[in-house]
This record gives structure tokens, C-alpha cells and sequence, in this order.
């Protein structure tokens, strides 16, 4: 994997996958090292970010190398009417590795077209988020003890959600049996369904999820995106169908344990955060190690 560009998570064979794991668990056992000193890592954030661009920010110090770029994309030349070619080939000349979030699909890959040096998609609009999907497979790893054979159930925006498109590519690998739960509006998009297909990996639609969870290895909830409708009516209309409390949780598996991409809006209850099973909070510090691991391999560094 070194010296190149991570886009998509099937960017990455599943040895490769398993190897990133491996490594965020040795990051996480010892996490400050200068592996990337010397190193100028760019952080071009087009469309705003907490978690993804202050856990990779972390990373990138953890591991001694220095960070440039913007968090705003109006506080960068685009206001200007530069174009994104000219944007990465400027920065390229600046930086060893880019990490960039983009709202428009696709927009990652042209990236990698255009950059002397490897780009780290964070985000390109609901299309791809592989460095998410690393670390929610390290927290699986974490909490099951494996990634094989798990049930795992994905509740709320399956359409738009590019976590859980990237997360459903990767567990493919793994022989999972997938629960999706959501509105119709916001159903798993065709094009994924009939990739599992050709897979031969099982899946079933639901449209309610109390009286199933009891099934679940890992429930996956995911808030629905404001920003991604144009209608503000069609939003309010499934905006609140599916919120998780703690007394649903109730008659669920010992070992089950609830992640979120983070941010949340009111799908998961707050009594749920002291609940053992909830893991999301944990699931975004992985991160940090997750991305610790990506840079490195991706540099060539370990």
C-alpha cells in the first residue's frame, strides 16, 4: 500500500485490511512515536468536520509530523473560483500525503488523478469514508473479539450514509449477515444490494427494529443527514423515525455493542451513553489510531 492513494475501501485486499487493524492495536498500545517527522501532511476540509479532521490532526502529532491546510472551504481559494485540479496540484507541491473531505462524489478519485503524492479520502459526499470504516472495523475487532460471522445491523440513513457504504464493502470480507433498518426513503441503494448479491452475503430489509435487535452482534445507527436533502419537508418527515433508549436494549446479546460515526443528532438517546454496550464514544478515540495506521502504511513508514 505504500505510496498510494486510499479512495475507496476496495482500495485495500482484505490482507491489507486485517494489517491496518493490526497496526492501530500497536498505535493504540504506544501511541507517540515520530514516524512522520519531517512529514507535511495538508488537510483540506471542503465541507466541515469535528471528529474525522481532529482525530487525523491527532494522529499526524502523535506521530511528529505537521499539518497545513484549511478546515473551511471559504477559507480557501474555491471562493475565488479555483478550480479542485488546481487546488491539488498546488497543494501537492507543499505536502508528502493529503487527506481531503469533499461534498461531491467522485471527488476523492479525481483528487488521486491529479496529486503527485497520496490522498486519504475523509469523506466524499455519500459516496465512500474508508478511514471510518478501518476504525469501526478495529472497534469490532476490539469489542467481538473477531470480525467473522457477526450480525450486524445498520438503522437510519442507508442511502445517503457513506459510513455505512464503506463499512458494508469492508465486513463483505467477513462472511456477516447484514440487518438494514430504515425508512423507505432512505433504503440501501440498489447498486449496494446487488453487489452483496453477487457475493452471496445475506441481507434483509426492515422497516422497524425494536423487536429484532435482540439478533444483533452490532447495531450501527447513523443520523439522518440535514444536509443532504434538498427539501427540508422530505427531512422532517424521517428525521426522528428511529431512536434508540436504554430499555430497548433491555433483552439484547451480552457482547452487543452500539457504534455511531458521530455526530448525533437525537437517535440515540442520552441514557444510553452509561449503558456498557455503548461503545461510540470509544469508537471515535480508535479512530486516532486507525489514522495513525493508514499514514504511516501509506508512507511507507511501517
Amino acid at each position: 500500500m505504500k505510496n498510494r492513494s486510499l479512495v475507496s475501501i476496495n482500495d485495500f485486499t482484505k490482507s491489507e485490511i486485517l494489517k491496518i487493524v493490526e497496526l492501530a492495536a500497536q498505535f493504540e498500545a504506544n501511541p507517540n512515536q515520530d514516524l512522520l517527522k519531517h512529514k507535511i501532511v495538508a488537510s483540506l476540509f471542503f465541507e466541515p468536520s469535528t471528529r474525522t479532521r481532529l482525530s487525523f490532526e491527532t494522529a499526524i502529532n502523535r506521530l511528529g509530523g505537521r499539518v497545513v491546510g484549511f478546515m473551511d472551504a471559504s477559507s480557501s481559494s474555491t471562493t475565488k473560483g479555483e478550480s479542485l485540479k488546481d487546488t491539488i496540484k498546488m497543494v501537492s507541491n507543499y505536502a508528502d500525503l493529503i487527506v481531503m473531505r469533499h461534498p461531491l462524489e467522485g471527488s476523492a478519485r479525481y483528487a488521486s488523478e491529479q496529486s503527485s503524492v497520496p490522498i486519504v479520502n475523509a469523506g466524499d459526499g455519500a459516496n465512500q469514508h474508508p478511514t471510518q470504516t478501518l476504525l469501526d472495523l478495529y472497534s469490532i475487532k476490539k469489542t467481538q473479539g473477531t470480525l467473522e460471522n457477526l450480525n450486524i445491523f445498520m438503522v437510519g440513513d442507508l442511502k445517503y450514509g457513506r459510513t455505512v457504504h464503506s463499512l458494508l464493502q469492508a465486513m463483505s470480507h467477513f462472511n456477516p449477515v447484514f440487518n438494514f433498518i430504515s425508512p423507505e426513503e432512505l433504503r440501501m441503494p440498489d447498486e449496494y444490494k446487488f453487489w452483496l448479491d453477487s457475493m452471496g452475503i445475506k441481507y434483509y430489509e426492515h422497516s422497524e427494529f425494536t423487536d429484532i435487535i435482540s439478533r444483533a452482534d452490532i447495531l450501527y445507527m447513523t443520523r439522518v443527514q440535514r444536509e443532504r436533502f434538498v427539501d427540508p419537508i422530505e427531512y422532517e418527515k424521517v428525521k426522528d423515525v428511529y431512536i434508540l433508549n436504554n430499555a430497548m436494549l433491555d433483552n439484547t446479546k451480552d457482547n452487543l455493542r452500539i457504534l455511531h460515526p458521530l455526530p448525533r443528532v437525537n437517535e440515540i438517546d442520552v441514557d444510553v451513553d452509561n449503558n456498557p454496550k455503548a461503545y461510540y464514544f470509544e469508537q471515535a478515540e480508535n479512530g486516532v489510531y486507525a489514522r495513525m495506521a493508514v499514514m504511516s502504511s501509506i508512507l511507507g513508514l511501517v
